[in-house]
């Protein structure tokens, strides 16, 4: 029988964090729970692709986006299981064990990790807690979380919806009701509330999210959010932070 489980990663210009990721999947391959890693890639002009093809992972082009990426990934995914990863996100020791109870025991519903930040200090935990607190409170997962779910559960909601921003949102209140937390934690790489501030990006996600809940189209949102994005980086002084 062959390994359940597919890993889509959407990319871009994503080399150095694709490196890390790999590393922490290895433990799925050892085990022999995954069966193949999918890199869906929007036009990476820093090796993405080469190292892809050097970690034997399938590669598929996609228009940029992430919700067309992890679309487009999903597409071609031969697994019973699929397990979307941000590609700056590192899993923790024992993900394997955590995933493949819920494999077993939970097959209906879907999962996601706790959330963790690389960064130390009080502002990584704070924001960290939080995004836990709102996932477990209200069903609101976002995708640095990690998404492990069946492939017809996947297939019957309808996929992730191609859209520029929020489409982990929107799956999550596909899935509501069916997300479950695991105990293991999805480590990601807190570099934009480095580079902005964790108050000034944190006080933006949520005016957006708010925008979002209120009916404002995720496409405009999107080109709010990189005009606010690259307003707040001019603002600031250089951090050294790429």
């Amino acid at each position: 029988m062959r390994a359940p489980l597919s890993v889509i990663v959407p990319t871009l210009n994503s080399s150095d964090d694709l490196s890390k990721l790999s590393a922490s999947l290895f433990e799925g391959v050892q085990s022999g729970l995954i069966r193949e890693l999918i890199i869906s890639d929007c036009g990476s002009s820093d090796g993405t692709s080469e190292l892809a093809g050097r970690l034997g992972a399938e590669i598929v082009i996609s228009k940029r986006g992430r919700g067309s990426q992890l679309a487009a990934g999903a597409r071609v995914a031969g697994g019973d299981w699929l397990l979307f990863l941000h590609a700056d996100t590192v899993l923790s020791d024992g993900w394997v064990d955590d995933a493949e109870r819920h494999m077993q025991n939970d097959s209906g519903n879907a999962a996601y990790f706790k959330l963790r930040f690389s960064a130390g200090g009080l502002s990584a935990a704070w924001f960290a807690g939080w995004a836990n607190l709102r996932s477990v409170a209200f069903g609101l997962p976002y995708g640095d979380q990690g998404l492990l779910i069946p492939r017809k559960l996947y297939d019957s909601i309808g996929g992730y919806r191609e859209i520029e921003l929020f489409e982990d949102v929107e799956m999550a209140r596909a899935l509501k009701g069916k997300l479950k937390m695991l105990r293991s934690r999805a480590i990601s790489d807190p570099r934009r509330y480095l580079e902005e501030g964790w108050l000034v990006r944190g006080a933006c996600n949520l005016m957006i999210l708010t925008k979002y809940f209120i009916g404002v189209p995720p496409d405009q949102l999107a080109r709010s959010y990189y005009r606010q994005r690259q307003s707040s980086l001019a603002k600031r002084p250089p951090t050294g932070i790429q």
